[in-house]
């Protein structure tokens, strides 16, 4: 038996990301085709359980890359410690907003604490997050372990800041036409401290809120929060020198709206990696490419990137070999490649000998 006969032989059953439609039959290099869904070949493509960080298997193909031993390997729990603070900052200061909003009457300060309230679960299912998807799994069930807990933590902020701003609006609504008393000195003292609390939460947060969903969120949420406040703050200037309330409930109102657009923006990121939807920052025709032009290869069939959670993106692919390739320095090559040019650590890549058939591999 070949070496390349070895490897085809070695990747065995699949045991990669469900879903997808994977192609019948692959172009060869010069004209290839890809199929950007999730990896779902059932013959070769080998499975494995995410936390055993840092290890290859020569046969499969199979290789976690460089960055696959860190604690969780993640984004969002790399910096743990800045959710830490920012959940004990937050949590603080929604109480003194609360209490403030409620006898102060105002609806502006009232919705900012709402919004404060969500600020603290929302970080704290981040934090909690970046826990539990370190943990490893031990029921054998989880290949990819509990990674996606962390875009699910995402999901909770998005619902959460739609909750509020639908709160705002209904209780805006209700004010209409009816007469508030409105404590304009309360509402600027606490906004001003609040907006103080939100800026430097958002300084902790803003130069790694682009490497994660889940620390975009909590992001976002304390970035919404800071507006809020900044709203407080306004209405309540307004207020004290028209000595009409209306103006408390317009800005709820604005606040509210604020909100909800935040939220749903966020909401499409995460829905977008929730449908295993190839991650916007990869070209699959351009990987394709690349891995064409690996001394060696003959074809590339059934590619599927995705991302797993914030920072983790995968690729599984099927790589067809002229006759007389050393299977094992395609296979380094192209992996060297998909880490140097497009940051792929994590690859799963099965390598097939020039005479190998695949008619019947697969029913999808």
């Amino acid at each position: 038996m070949s070496a390349a006969d070895e490897q085809s032989t070695a990747a065995g059953p699949s045991g990669a990301a469900p879903g997808g439609a994977a192609e019948d039959a692959g172009p060869s290099c010069s004209s290839a085709g890809h199929s950007p869904g999730p990896a779902g070949h059932p013959s070769g493509v080998a499975g494995h359980a995410p936390g055993a960080a840092g290890h290859g298997h020569r046969g499969t193909g199979h290789s976690h890359g460089p960055g696959a031993s860190q604690l969780s390997g993640s984004a969002a729990a790399r910096w743990r410690g800045r959710l830490g603070v920012a959940v004990l900052v937050i949590g603080a200061f929604f109480v003194v907003e609360l209490v403030t909003a409620l006898v102060s009457g105002s609806l502006a300060l009232l919705s900012d604490a709402g919004h404060m309230a969500a600020d603290v679960v929302t970080l704290c299912a981040a934090l909690g997050a970046t826990l539990v998807a370190g943990l490893p799994d031990r029921s054998g069930r989880r290949s990819y372990g509990l990674y996606r807990s962390e875009v699910f933590a995402s999901l909770l902020a998005v619902l959460v800041m739609l909750a509020v701003a639908a709160f705002v609006v209904i209780e805006a609504v209700e004010r209409i036409g009816a007469p508030a008393r409105v404590g304009s000195t309360a509402m600027l003292v606490v906004g001003a401290l609040g907006l103080v609390a939100n800026l430097a939460v958002m300084a902790l947060l803003r130069s790694r809120a682009g490497e994660s969903l889940n620390l975009k969120g909590a992001y976002l949420e304390v970035l919404a929060d800071t507006i809020g406040s900044a709203g407080v703050i306004l209405a309540a200037v307004l207020v004290a020198v028209t000595g009409s309330a209306v103006w408390d409930t317009a800005i709820a109102l604005a606040i509210g709206a604020f909100v909800a657009v935040r939220a749903v923006m966020l909401g499409r990121e995460v829905l977008s990696v929730l449908g295993q939807e190839t991650p916007r920052h990869l070209d699959p025709a351009a990987i394709e490419a690349d891995l064409c032009a690996v001394p060696g290869v003959l074809e590339i069939h059934d590619l599927h990137l995705w991302t797993l959670t914030s920072g983790m993106d995968v690729l599984t692919a099927h790589l067809r070999i002229a006759s007389g390739a050393d299977a094992h320095a395609v296979l380094d090559a192209a992996q060297e490649v998909l880490r140097r040019e497009h940051g792929l650590d994590h690859a799963t890549l099965q390598i097939e000998p020039e005479s190998h058939r695949r008619d019947g591999e697969s029913a999808w």
